[in-house]
């Protein structure tokens, strides 16, 4: 995921995992294209070379551990604090003891997923609507 209006409507509609070091939102979308990641980690964490080393772990970590997410997901990783010296085997084990909640989590996603595209959207809802307002709002 590159851009912010996908993080943005992750960030509100996703379903929520908390551990020690990480927030893991996880989103349920129709494609069936394979899991795609994002990842949110702020200067609080670190230096740039903290920084950049977490989110290399935590894409290494995604690789490696392909059977706690589904195909249809869209996660992205939080980085509450400094992963410091932490290496893989830190943050796999970190993510898989929380594997069941993942699990439900996913559940509860696909779920939304499926609410939110059986029920009629309200007008003014769907992305763009507010650029949509803004622009009619300033005339020809």
């Amino acid at each position: 995921m590159r851009k912010r209006a996908e993080y943005q409507e992750i960030q509100r509609t996703a379903r929520r995992v908390s551990t020690p070091g990480f927030v893991l939102l996880l989103s349920a979308r129709a494609e069936q294209d394979g899991a795609r990641l994002g990842i949110v980690v702020s200067r609080k964490v670190g230096c740039a070379v903290v920084r950049n080393r977490a989110k290399r772990l935590i894409r290494e970590a995604f690789r490696a551990t392909p059977e706690l997410f589904g195909a249809d997901l869209d996660v992205v990783v939080i980085v509450k604090r400094s992963t410091g010296d932490a290496v893989l085997a830190d943050v796999v084990a970190e993510w898989q003891a929380v594997a069941r909640v993942l699990q439900k989590r996913t559940e509860d996603a696909r779920a939304d997923r499926a609410r939110r595209a059986a029920a009629p959207s309200a007008p003014g809802s769907e992305a763009g609507g507010a650029r949509e307002k803004a622009r009619d709002s300033r005339g020809p």
